[in-house]
């Protein structure tokens, strides 16, 4: 498999999980769209963290570029 077909095929499998988690935590607390916020919140954070571990900029404190994940 190509890799950016792979990136992209864990992007999309996260993506549906997290949405998926999102409506059954949010039909726990009886408010679906309190679960997918939820779930968006935390797609953002992997998504940024997925993002600049692929870049190689883990971690990375540049005084020049600011503070990066």
């Amino acid at each position: 498999m190509n890799p950016s077909r792979r990136r992209l095929a864990l992007r999309l499998i996260v993506t549906v999980g997290l949405l998926v988690l999102g409506v059954v935590i949010g039909l726990i607390f009886q408010n679906v769209w309190l679960g997918v916020l939820l779930a968006a919140i935390v797609w953002i954070g992997w998504f940024l963290g997925y993002e600049s571990r692929r870049g190689h900029k883990a971690g990375v404190n540049d005084e020049d570029h600011g503070i990066e994940l």
